[in-house]
């Protein structure tokens, strides 16, 4: 099934696994939440174990979340619960994943005499995956039960198959409708017939080799009770989640049922754009002996079955103009076992290594400016550090902080929720009644926006990218320098 390396190929390897797994650990404790995803989803857990509500996902208080399972919301919760409210607890359990992933491809490999460290190397220099070996992300946990129930699949059908892959593969399907949903059958099910009709596996073989009856059942006694439960407290979330997200989100760029955020509309067949970029250099590869092998390709039941797993994710979403980069995660697994079936033939094997240490050495680059240079805080995607200032931290007297017109998840998570959103100056006057001072959070497309009558009490503390943090003082006009930001032209 796989061809053996030569040995000098492989010596630096383990150290390179290690040091992006460090790596990839030291970023996901420091860097801040990122709007609007990954802060969205670790404030959907915080609220979790706050309000004590591990059925009904809240993205805000009395607001429930009806756009995606609870899985990874659930662990990034119990990571709360064990080590405490911050960016690495939220971040843990998918770091964990991975890493569990790529020790299961370790053992996996290790009987064909293949290092198994070169799976991790192959899946930590591919971009897409170690951006989501640390991230708050549901894509994560659908990428692994994914790989686990392809994987579980392959080995029930071997001659002398152990027992716990029969079961582990309507186990990984229960889960993974806890991780993403029906979507998870869409992924996997479909290769799985192609290449049963192709490979011509008889139903008698099926039968026998999995435990159909009790597997299915182990499937929906892992699943079925949170879909019945969240339908009987939130009415109206299977009808959501189950056509808006399954079928309007793919389908209608114009989907008008999005509660929360905007559908994002790409041109038909971006999914390959995203796979060859966010899958560099190792998707180029697998590609070209595809091609090369094209004629005897089918042939071969292991390089069939993680081509049709590999490829089928790309050509389902070629119709769709509503994805994200992320979709593409699930593939990462089959073209790093296609990358490690074809390794012997990897040349000029230097060339492909210096390839696949671009993405790293530029994250490691970038972690080295971000711990060295403080500008970099100005431009994440975050307001943590406006809502750390010094001013706010030293304050004798507890102030309000106000978002105005728009809120955003990391301010949510950072401030425990203590913020209050203000949408109009009528609203901005009635907080201004009881209180002499406050904190404003205004997104810069919107200074204009804010009453003309307030500018000149408007302090302005920090600013990044895209937010300034201002402290309003209703009884004294502040040096109109201090505003000079409000007179900048859009």
């Amino acid at each position: 099934m796989y061809r053996r390396a030569s040995p000098s190929a492989l010596n630096y390897i383990p150290l390179a696994v290690m040091v992006l797994l460090l790596l990839r650990l030291l970023l996901a404790a420091t860097v801040p939440l990122l709007d609007k995803t990954e802060a969205r989803y670790a404030e959907i857990a915080r609220l979790m174990v706050e309000t004590k509500d591990w059925v009904v996902l809240q993205v805000d208080y009395g607001f429930p979340f009806w756009a995606k399972p609870p899985l990874s919301t659930w662990l990034s919760a119990m990571s709360f619960e064990a080590f405490g409210i911050s960016e690495l607890s939220a971040r843990l359990p998918s770091f964990l994943l991975h890493l569990l992933l790529l020790v299961l491809l370790g053992f996996w490999v290790k009987q064909k005499r293949i290092s198994i460290y070169l799976p991790a190397f192959i899946l930590l220099s591919t971009p897409e995956f170690l951006l989501h070996t640390g991230v708050v992300s549901t894509d994560t946990a659908l990428g692994c039960c994914t790989a686990l129930a392809m994987l579980s699949f392959w080995q029930a059908l071997q001659d002398n198959a152990a027992l716990y892959w029969k079961y582990l593969f309507f186990v990984a399907l229960g889960f993974g409708l806890l991780a993403k949903g029906p979507i998870t059958l869409m992924l996997i099910v479909p290769p799985l017939l192609v290449w049963i009709a192709l490979h011509k596996v008889g139903l008698r073989v099926l039968i026998k080799k999995l435990p159909w009856g009790i597997g299915l059942f182990t499937t929906l006694f892992i699943a079925l009770p949170w879909y019945i439960m969240t339908e009987q407290r939130s009415p109206g979330f299977i009808d959501y989640f189950l056509i808006g997200e399954h079928f309007e989100r793919f389908f209608n760029p114009e989907w008008p049922g999005d509660r929360y955020g905007n559908p994002k509309s790409q041109a038909l067949g971006t999914i390959w754009g995203f796979l060859f970029i966010f899958a560099f250099p190792w998707i180029q590869f697998v590609l070209y002996k595809f091609w090369k092998e094209r004629k005897t390709i089918l042939q071969n039941k292991w390089v069939s079955f993680l081509g049709l797993w590999l490829l089928w994710l790309p050509v389902f979403f070629t119709f769709s103009s509503n994805i994200l980069h992320t979709y593409i995660l699930p593939s990462m697994v089959p073209m790093a076992l296609l990358v490690l079936h074809w390794w012997g033939d990897l040349k000029p094997r230097k060339s492909w290594l210096a390839l696949a240490s671009f993405f790293p050495v530029f994250v490691i680059l970038s972690t080295i400016v971000f711990f060295s240079w403080d500008g970099t805080k100005k431009y994440l995607n975050s307001d943590k550090y406006l809502l750390s200032h010094r001013m706010i931290r030293t304050s004798d007297v507890p102030l309000s902080t106000l978002y105005w017109k728009r809120k955003s998840y990391s301010g949510q998570f950072y401030t425990g929720a203590k913020i209050q959103l203000i949408g109009s100056g009528a609203a901005l006057d009635s907080v201004l009644q009881t209180k002499d001072k406050l904190f404003l959070v205004v997104p810069n497309k919107m200074r204009k926006e804010l009453p003309v009558k307030y500018l000149p009490k408007l302090l302005l503390i920090d600013s990044n990218h895209r937010t300034s943090l201002f402290l309003l003082n209703q009884g004294t006009e502040v040096d109109q320098e201090r505003t000079v930001l409000f007179n900048i032209d859009e």
